[in-house]
């Protein structure tokens, strides 16, 4: 089975973005900006970038690293793309003159200075003094030494000091790779060379070692081909290439055997701790336990410790930009027990477990419960009514099953993948979704998700629907309208263009000025009545009509479908595919998530694919038919030769053209599945396990949403709220337990205007008064500020 995956799936191009240099110690190749990524025990102690031409930073890593005595030296260069050479060099060089000399060569030629004058600057430096000032101080005699001379010795001093900084994390990340090793017992590699030699390494440890690792730092990817193929690699140690129970408990034993994970996880008290990394993930635990998702988890059977503790990790690697439950293993770093309050670091294939068995039952009623929290949410009390864009996404399969095709508008062509259908609020927020692996029409499905909308909103609730031109149908429009829905929407082409007289007023649309009209109403023929016809013009004299069923104001309802007034104000119908293309990049809702699998069933009409072929087959002979045909008109008179070969090619391309125009007819264009030659080939995935884990998705693009809104204000750039959204939730923290709050103190990546932004966050996030799921004595979250 590895095989015919590896056949389909890049597995051999993503193994080089991971070398190994020692136990639980490896360098990562980001192929997105070329960086590369130091990770020690699991836990991310630096990154340089090869074509910086500062070489400092990376210099200070490898030469702390290689004091560590079961790291292989050989390895150790060629993981940092240095000669063994080189690596002595530095060594000796860092042993004669501290980390400063391979942070930052000395400017300028030699200078003699005594270790009592180095010592006495140094001193008076570490106080804060100036150069200046320094020279000044000197102890008088005959060597007093000049300013320029100074001056560099301030530089290697303060070189000295930076490469200490650097090097504490990688340092601290060494003294706890003891620390996991006794977490993980059976999971220690073998050092490579206890020797430290630079003979060649045995290949078979190396491997047994890399697949132990595998399940804490492994490679992270950025695509999500990669991923799968990661995925698919990781499965053929793990033993897991289903989402079958049994597969996956199997797959689990063997897992035990490299990383100590087992089924049964144990929840244990909220626990302090001086350095927690990924701490700020428990402000989106706590928000969508806010939200009432651990509450609808364990209403619908799945309570217990061992699946909140299931939840909370999918949430934290979601939160850190996994977009993937198998992302638990980036979180998976010595203080994951303290960050998921368990009695160890969940494995991947224990979350994947704990979810399908979950979804076996119980996936669809997850997906109504939160939808129906949200739709309430989205209740108007002010008398406007709901509006909601609707629209469809197709979600593309790279494996090695048949799946139907269906339609992607970026390729310009069909593609094998399934289409889902969302529903999004006014400002973007993801409602619920419907998959769709038949591809049916938006016409089809607009029904449907108008009356699951009216079920959840009541009878009374004012609804907006908001869809593109694949549902401006006649037939459509009305029924919508005969339902009691309001709607708005593009009208397709051809229609009339209208004159100068029709636009009488003028809207601004996103900071651009539009003409405006509504001088009739549209028919829609058939005896279905008329609808509302909205007339625009753009700057550059190009004619929009917008269809409606609405009693707003035609203002408001272009406002709805195009935009509102301000220029920088993203609104709009744009706001769904803003929201499609973000879900992707941030949340990953095009992973597979489940890949179990089962037969179309018998009786499925689906397009023919013989009947598509002939299709093809004719327009091609159409085509040979008229070239021969241009090429016999532009024959030269006399060339008996060319013109013999011309007309046999015209009689072949007239013949395959009949034989094409006679066969096609007896070919329909649709048939059941079981008449066609797909008949025991063509599956679709069940989609249980990815509708919970979409719903997870849609849940933290919820919270994220709501935490944008609170820091955008405070922002000199509001449009980067949900980047410095993700640093929050990226940081480490401190934190402490008593017996009234659980005190946070973070410390993300920020400037100093975001950190700004971030304490007024924190401050609003705090009067919440959150909680985090599990915890017995419910004791609110106090977030706050690390000082810089």
């Amino acid at each position: 089975m590895t095989q015919a995956i590896a056949s389909v799936l890049p597995i051999g191009d993503s193994s080089p973005e991971v070398v190994w240099f020692g136990p639980y110690c490896s360098v990562v190749e980001r192929k997105r900006n070329g960086t590369k990524q130091v990770f020690v025990g699991g836990t991310l102690v630096g990154q340089f970038d090869p074509a910086d031409r500062d070489r400092g930073a990376r210099n200070v890593y490898v030469v702390t690293l290689a004091k560590e005595p079961t790291i292989h030296l050989g390895q150790l260069a060629a993981a940092f793309g240095i000669s063994e050479e080189y690596l002595r060099q530095l060594r000796r060089l860092e042993e004669a003159n501290g980390l400063g000399a391979v942070l930052k060569s000395a400017a300028g030629g030699r200078w003699r200075i005594t270790e009592n004058q180095r010592r006495e600057l140094h001193a008076l430096f570490a106080t804060g003094v100036s150069v200046s000032e320094a020279t000044r101080r000197q102890k008088r005699g005959k060597k007093r030494l000049s300013r320029a001379t100074v001056s560099r010795e301030r530089q290697r001093w303060a070189a000295n000091r930076n490469g200490e900084q650097l090097a504490a994390p990688v340092a601290a990340a060494m003294s706890t790779v003891a620390e996991q090793l006794l977490l993980f017992p059976t999971s220690a590699p073998a050092p490579s060379d206890t020797t430290r030699g630079n003979d060649d390494v045995n290949t078979a440890t190396v491997e047994a070692s890399s697949a132990a690792v595998n399940e804490h730092v492994g490679a992270t990817t950025d695509e999500p081909a990669t991923v799968a193929a990661s995925s698919a690699a990781v499965n053929e140690h793990v033993g897991a290439t289903t989402d079958e129970p049994a597969t996956v408990a199997a797959s689990s034993v063997a897992v035990d055997e490299h990383v100590g994970a087992t089924i049964t996880l144990g929840s244990r008290p909220v626990i302090g701790g001086a350095v927690v990394q990924h701490v700020g993930t428990w402000m989106m635990m706590a928000m969508a336990a806010r939200d009432g998702l651990h509450e609808e988890i364990a209403a619908h059977g799945g309570s217990g410790d061992a699946m909140r503790i299931a939840i909370d990790a999918t949430l934290a690697a979601l939160a850190v930009g996994e977009r993937t439950v198998e992302g638990v293993r980036r979180v998976a770093t010595p203080t994951a027990t303290k960050l998921m309050r368990s009695d160890r670091a969940p494995a991947a294939t224990t979350i994947r477990t704990r979810l399908w068995e979950f979804a076996k039952t119980h996936a669809a009623e997850l997906m109504t419960a939160m939808t129906q929290r949200y739709l309430d949410a989205a209740r108007s009390d002010d008398g406007e009514p709901a509006v909601f864009y609707v629209d469809n996404h197709l979600r593309r399969y790279t494996g090695k099953h048949t799946v139907r095709k269906g339609w992607r508008m970026q390729d310009r062509r069909a593609v094998p993948g399934t289409s889902d259908y969302y529903v999004h609020d006014e400002d973007g927020r993801p409602m619920f979704r419907f998959d769709v692996p038949s591809h049916d029409s938006l016409t089809s499905w607009l029904p449907r998700i108008a009356a699951r909308l009216r079920e959840a909103l009541g009878p009374s609730e004012k609804i907006v629907l908001v869809f593109d031109r694949a549902g401006s149908f006649s037939e459509q429009l009305a029924k919508l309208r005969d339902a009691g829905f309001d709607f708005v929407a593009y009208e397709r082409k051809p229609y009339v263009l209208a004159d100068a007289s029709a636009f009488d007023r003028t809207v601004t649309i996103r900071g651009e000025k539009y003409e405006l009209g509504e001088p009739r109403r549209k028919n829609l023929g058939k005896g279905r009545g008329r609808v509302r016809r909205i007339l625009m013009r753009s700057p550059e004299g190009k004619q929009i009509n917008v269809l409606a069923i609405s009693a707003l104001p035609a203002e408001r309802l272009v406002g709805i479908l195009l935009g509102r007034e301000a220029k920088d104000d993203p609104s709009g119908r744009w706001r769904q595919e803003n929201a499609f293309r973000h879900g992707v990049e941030r949340w990953g809702q095009n992973q597979l998530d489940g890949r179990k699998v089962e037969p179309v069933p018998a009786g499925t009409i689906i397009p023919n694919p013989r009947r598509r072929r002939i299709e093809r087959a004719l327009a091609i002979a159409r085509a040979d038919e008229g070239s021969a045909h241009y090429a016999l008109a532009g024959l030269a008179p006399g060339d008996d030769e060319g013109r013999a070969r011309i007309e046999a090619d015209l009689a072949e391309a007239i013949w395959r053209r009949v034989h094409y125009e006679l066969l096609r007819p007896l070919i329909p264009k649709h048939a059941p599945v079981e008449e066609t030659e797909l008949a025991g080939k063509l599956v679709r995935h069940t989609g249980q396990l990815k509708i919970v884990v979409d719903t997870i998705r849609i849940v933290c693009a919820n919270v994220e949403a709501d935490l944008a809104d609170l820091i955008a204000p405070y922002l000199r750039k509001p449009r980067e709220a949900k980047k410095v959204i993700a640093n929050v939730f990226a940081a480490p923290g401190r934190v402490d337990v008593t017996t009234d709050e659980i005190r946070v103190r973070l410390a993300p990546a920020a400037n100093r205007s975001e950190r700004a932004a971030i304490q007024r966050l924190l401050t609003k996030v705090t009067a919440m008064q959150l909680t985090l799921p599990g915890d017995a004595d419910r004791r609110p979250l106090r977030f706050e500020l690390q000082p810089s």
